[in-house]
């Protein structure tokens, strides 16, 4: 068997350095993206030592970023798109153009031809998709109001970049300095063009909407009666992975928005959480091989052969892009918490800002200095983006605690994130309403407790509603959501949820906030049970071993029964014969 395996050796190095960088940069109170970027710095092509392969890298990571896409979508559902578009079409829209605009400022002052200009500015519009996923996950903000702002804009951002990805080479004669004379059927070029565009994405959309929203469930309800978990777990990637690719080969849309979209129609499923759970572990492997990937572009001596346009760049994605996002937001009178989240999010450029400047290069629109520029951009912006979320998250509090409105205008309406504390008092908070919740909140009905219920599903979360449970919708995770649980006064805690890191981090904020608190939670193995434990919990319950108690219950009262029956037999017979 050969051992030069170019795919086994940039998955080792890639992941086995991601790691250990990662893992110093935790200790060090610092994104572990900061050490992914790094590894990939390391083997990439500009240090010495391995070189892991340029063209696998990349095509890896785009696995990453399409099951990311895909689980955002997951949790993303139709009404949440809808319930921001007011913001988040005019809103990206107006950024872009604002950042571009800056861009081929730039440009222009390097000598560079118009058509350069707007590939440049372009390429620096546009945020990344892993980069402000990431940050929002680390923050347990996408399901807050905020998060969805986030999450449609940066949809609105793909979609514009599609488009103008599909447009470059029809308008490329026209950019450049041959084109002059070509204007007539350049426009027609740019007309045809965007027809077909516009055509595909609609098609795309269409048949996600009407088809995908009755197939893919109807695929993972089938399977999931099958009792098979290999095969589940197989329909899920093989439903992100194949709409994905088929939204990009049959209609010409982005591995990203057609992930996006797949996991949207999956998440008319009940079982949607189940496939969030089962995709998760690729994901987030692959998702680190995108950084990976970003870090083997990245050329060191850029920012010494080039330090002035190099500030430029840097000032027009962490200030430029952030200060047209804040006033946008505010000009649509969000919170300035919002607004600063949303301008933290897009203060870096990603996987779409690549794509375009390599199209540019190939077109002859942009030099080779451009694509370095962007890329060197990307880098220090993706380094920057934690401190700005730092800085934000430290920021917002203080700016609304200053704020006052104005006596003559409106007071603004609350963040749709903003919740509420419960009044209840002496209840039982149950953590996730899936088949274990659902049975612990009839039970504990029953008894007569009052309950209040932590779920992220907003079908389930409007279900509980009409049936007058109260709930609140978020993760429980959050400190906030905990805190409008009023956990501090609350009798009895059930984790419910499957998945033990995240049960962790929620009992341990419940033990902190109430020391006799009866917490009960959900594991699936002792290495499960002994870490929900060390967090505090009262007691851990383990499905499988509970099971097993079970059946073994269930066979001892069958055997019990037939002990029972031939004594019970003859005094039925004389009963009988009395009776005549």
């Amino acid at each position: 068997m050969p051992h030069h395996t170019p795919l086994i050796e940039t998955i080792v190095a890639g992941i086995g350095l991601a790691f250990l960088l990662g893992a110093l940069a935790n200790r060090l109170r610092l994104s572990p993206l900061v050490g992914y970027l790094i590894a990939g710095v390391l083997v990439g092509p500009h240090t010495p030592g391995f070189v892991a392969d340029q063209t696998l890298a990349p095509e890896l990571a785009e696995i990453g970023v399409i099951l990311l896409m895909f689980g955002v979508g997951l949790h993303f559902s139709i009404k949440d798109l809808m319930s921001v578009k007011a913001i988040a079409i005019p809103g990206a829209l107006v950024q872009i153009a604002f950042a571009t605009a800056l861009g081929m400022a730039l440009a222009w002052a390097m000598g560079w031809p118009a058509g350069a200009g707007l590939v440049f500015g372009l390429a620096l519009s546009v945020a990344s998709t892993v980069v402000l996923l990431r940050a929002m996950e680390e923050r347990r903000m996408i399901e807050t109001g905020r998060g969805r702002i986030a999450v449609g804009w940066l949809i609105v951002e793909d979609l514009a970049m599609v488009l103008a990805l599909v447009l470059l080479p029809a308008v490329s004669g026209l950019l450049d300095d041959r084109g002059a004379g070509a204007t007539s059927a350049g426009s027609q070029a740019i007309l045809l063009a965007l027809g077909i565009t516009l055509a595909k994405v609609a098609g795309f959309v269409a048949v996600m909407l009407v088809v995908g929203r009755r197939l893919v469930p109807w695929i993972l309800h089938h399977i999931a009666h099958t009792g098979s978990r290999e095969l589940f777990r197989l329909s899920v990637l093989a439903i992100a992975l194949g709409v994905a690719y088929g939204a990009a080969v049959l209609f010409g849309v982005s591995f990203a928005l057609g992930a996006f979209f797949a996991g949207m129609v999956m998440s008319e499923s009940d079982l949607s959480q189940q496939a969030a759970a089962e995709a998760m572990p690729l994901r987030d492997a692959f998702a680190v091989l995108f950084f990976v990937s970003v870090g083997m572009l990245f050329d060191p001596m850029i920012v010494l052969q080039n330090p002035l346009p190099m500030l430029a760049v840097l000032l027009i994605i962490l200030v430029g892009k952030s200060a047209a996002a804040l006033l946008i937001v505010l000009a649509f009178r969000h919170p300035m918490g919002t607004a600063l989240t949303i301008a933290a999010s897009l203060a870096q450029i990603g996987e779409f800002s690549f794509i375009l400047a390599g199209l540019g290069v190939s077109l002859k629109l942009l030099p080779k200095e451009g694509q370095d520029l962007i890329l060197a951009g990307a880098i220090l912006s993706i380094l920057a983006n934690p401190l700005i979320f730092i800085a934000a998250d430290r920021l917002g509090p203080r700016l609304e605690r200053r704020a006052e409105p104005a006596p003559a205008e409106p007071a603004a309406p609350p963040p749709e994130d903003d919740l509420p504390t419960t009044s209840l008092t002496d209840h039982a908070v149950i953590v996730g309403h899936g088949r274990v919740g659902s049975v612990i909140s009839e039970a504990a009905r029953q008894e007569g407790w009052p309950i209040l219920v932590i779920e992220d599903r907003r079908d389930v979360v409007e279900g509980l509603r009409e049936r007058g449970i109260e709930v609140i919708r978020g993760n429980a995770a959050t400190p906030r959501v905990l805190a409008a649980a009023n956990i501090g006064a609350a009798r009895r805690l059930f984790v419910a949820i499957p998945n033990a890191f995240e049960a962790g981090q929620i009992v341990q904020q419940a033990r902190a906030a109430r020391a006799d608190l009866d917490i009960f939670a959900r594991a699936h193995s002792d290495a499960e049970v002994e870490h929900l434990h060390d967090c505090g919990a009262t007691a851990t319950v383990m499905g499988e071993r509970e099971i097993a108690l079970g059946m073994m219950a269930r066979a001892r009262d069958s055997k019990d029964k037939k002990l029972a029956a031939p004594s019970a037999a003859p005094a039925s017979a004389a009963d009988d014969a009395t009776a005549a």
